[in-house]
């Protein structure tokens, strides 16, 4: 009798044994899904920590670029009034019809900051005859006139752009059109 005792219980310790392999290996499936399912987490956070740092780095170059394509912005800015106050002193030599060597003088300067200014990329905004665009011209008056309405017929200052960007808008007469008696 001994020996059918022992069958059994040999019988219970290998289901036993086998059931907590079981346990054992689903334990093992699980934690390694977890480990997968952290693993993927992490894998994803670092692609897009990578695609962060990319769009940082290529916004960082274009605002750099930008910012060196518009350094003489101010040094331009600073240049337009004395631009215009030699076009003035021009304009009053010839009328006054004196002094034609200084009047010979202030053209040479005057075509030498020009020339300046466009090798540095700074040109005028051509307003006479031109419809009106807010984004060049700033109106300073409103007149009948024998153009289209709209249209600028007078530039008193004349505007200047740096590459694309405006630095000064041309102050111009804009025509509102025929007057109304005519």
């Amino acid at each position: 009798m001994a020996k059918q005792q022992e069958i059994p219980d040999e019988e219970a310790t290998e289901n036993v044994a086998e059931h907590e392999l079981a346990e054992a290996m689903g334990a093992a499936e699980e934690a390694a899904a977890d480990v997968a399912a952290e693993l993927a987490t992490a894998n994803d956070r670092l692609l897009r920590l990578q695609a962060e740092m990319q769009n940082l780095r290529n916004r960082t170059a274009r605002e750099i670029a930008e910012e060196r394509r518009y350094a003489a912005l101010p040094v331009v800015r600073e240049l337009l009034p004395v631009i215009d106050n030699i076009e003035r002193a021009i304009e009053a030599a010839e009328k006054a019809g004196e002094a034609e060597n200084l009047l010979a003088g202030f053209r040479l300067v005057r075509q030498q900051l020009l020339t300046l200014l466009d090798h540095n990329h700074v040109e005028r905004i051509e307003a006479e005859g031109q419809p009106f665009d807010p984004h060049l011209h700033q109106a300073i008056l409103h007149q009948p006139s024998d153009a289209p309405a709209n249209t600028v017929t007078m530039v008193t200052q004349q505007g200047y752009k740096l590459h694309d960007r405006v630095v000064r808008p041309a102050q111009v007469i804009v025509s509102s059109g025929p007057a109304a008696g005519s």
